[in-house]
């Protein structure tokens, strides 16, 4: 399988780069896996996002940090959103940030 390439959205490249070395270092393990065609450590689905969009979930100590991306397209790995979680519920400005990214990234294709 050949790598796909990875496409950044909105802030979220620069927000992943203001992520903790060490967290920003797994992040990029993770979605350098997904870029090869396998799924990252840890994982869920975000179908109330988009179709075919997943979450990465990294932990250092007691932060919960998310990369939210879609992969099911053949050019590259999209990265929606990246952002560091406050509270056991996902905020809603995060999720409507990553709606409206993936919306935006469906009506260009």
């Amino acid at each position: 399988m050949t790598r796909k390439d990875l496409e950044f959205h909105g802030t979220s490249k620069s927000d992943l780069r203001d992520f903790p070395d060490d967290i920003r270092q797994d992040a990029g393990y993770q979605l350098h896996c997904v870029q090869m065609g396998n799924d990252p450590a840890h994982w869920d689905s975000y179908p109330e996002i988009g179709s075919g969009v997943k979450e990465i979930k990294l932990r250092e100590g007691s932060d919960i940090y998310r990369v939210i991306y879609v992969a099911k397209f053949q050019d590259a790995v999209h990265v929606l959103h990246a952002f560091q979680k406050k509270d056991q519920e996902t905020r809603k400005q995060d999720k409507k940030i990553a709606i409206n990214r993936y919306k935006k990234l469906v009506k260009r294709r």
